[in-house]
């Protein structure tokens, strides 16, 4: 049962209007994260923007594993359903591998570090020792990726928190259950 109202494109401020139009145009309906989000035009305008300009940083199989990872370690079930319908069928990651992420690792030693980084810094708050950074950076990340994996670590937190919240009916496919990690 959700804690919030969460409103019908028609019934969704004016200014939120084009961009759930966008989210209607890509998914092909509008997902309730974006609904609820949109209570805030501001809100919803300030995750578009970061999604867009984060959209152009790393690969689509990182930027995923990344939300895969960070949703497992705060226990999203809303952004685990919608991150491995993504990676399933955006990124084309198979079963094992989103279940790899979701625990911060990968098959990909390079994309393991930039997801074992992630579930770090959220775990931690961000204070990491300098042997988490030398170990990202020996991964073949640069300072600006490192930076942007710490963004899109940020921008999936926002949605995982509202939806942990609010507890956002899943409209996607339910990923199935998985421990925490250790």
């Amino acid at each position: 049962m959700t804690r919030i109202s969460i409103p019908e494109f028609d019934d969704a401020p004016a200014a939120s209007k084009p961009i759930l139009d966008a989210f209607n145009r890509q998914f092909g309906f509008t997902p309730n994260i974006f609904r609820v989000l949109s209570l805030s035009p501001r809100a919803l305008a300030g995750w578009a923007g970061l999604q867009n300009a984060l959209a152009k940083t790393l690969d689509s199989e990182t930027r995923d594993g990344i939300a895969l990872a960070v949703s497992q370690t705060n226990s999203c079930l809303y952004c685990l359903s919608a991150y491995t319908t993504c990676a399933r069928n955006v990124s084309k990651l198979d079963p094992e591998e989103v279940s790899r992420n979701r625990q911060g690792t990968s098959s990909d030693p390079k994309r393991y570090a930039a997801l074992n980084f992630a579930k770090k810094v959220v775990e931690t708050s961000g204070k990491l020792t300098e042997t988490d950074l030398d170990t990202v950076r020996q991964a073949g990340f640069t300072d600006a990726n490192i930076v942007e994996i710490i963004a899109l670590s940020a921008q999936c937190l926002l949605t995982n928190l509202i939806n942990n919240v609010f507890e956002t009916p899943i409209d996607f496919p339910v990923a199935p259950p998985q421990p925490a990690s250790a």
